[in-house]
């Protein structure tokens, strides 16, 4: 189970079941992101229901050689269309991977994203510098392909998320 799945199942549901709908693509960036998120929440979300958007980045713009400008332009364009939809949005950053060298760029985009966030006050999920030595990250990283977690990162993502201020920001106490 990855890390949205675990998340969802830690919410509570007092007023009903959360619906979750994961909408990522793999290796998409924020050019493919920007492109598509509207059609597809649009089909989604219920008219007058509690609707809200997580936002899941990786660092898909690297390959892709976009300039982090651009991707910086791509996520705020999302958040502004968001926010003229009255979405509330929550944003989880790029996690590090194996490589120190890229982790460098990785590190820059990540701190770009949660620029772009605390411009507009969009609650945003650091995933990079806790994890960028975290033994157990790395271990899960090598221990597969490298580039997704097993079970024991998405738990580590999970809980990033939860303590991140997922509660606050979808109006509820937070777990003391």
């Amino acid at each position: 189970m990855g890390w949205t799945g675990r998340v969802a199942a830690r919410t509570p549901d007092d007023d009903g079941p959360t619906t979750v709908f994961p909408l990522g693509v793999p290796g998409e960036g924020t050019a493919g992101l920007l492109e598509r998120w509207v059609d597809e929440t649009s089909r989604r979300f219920a008219p007058g229901a509690d609707n809200r958007l997580v936002v899941g980045l990786g660092s898909a713009d690297l390959e892709a050689g976009l300039t982090m400008a651009r991707s910086r332009l791509n996520l705020a364009n999302v958040l502004d269309e968001a926010a003229s939809r009255g979405l509330p949005v929550l944003v989880v950053g790029p996690a590090p991977g194996l490589d120190a060298d890229r982790n460098d760029d990785v590190a820059e985009l990540a701190d770009a994203f949660a620029d772009v966030c605390a411009r507009r006050a969009v609650r945003y999920v650091d995933c990079f510098d806790p994890l960028v030595h975290h033994e157990q990250w790395h271990a899960d990283l090598a221990a597969g392909d490298g580039v997704h977690p097993g079970q024991a990162g998405y738990g580590l993502l999970a809980w990033l998320v939860l303590h991140g201020g997922w509660r606050p920001w979808l109006g509820l106490p937070d777990e003391g």
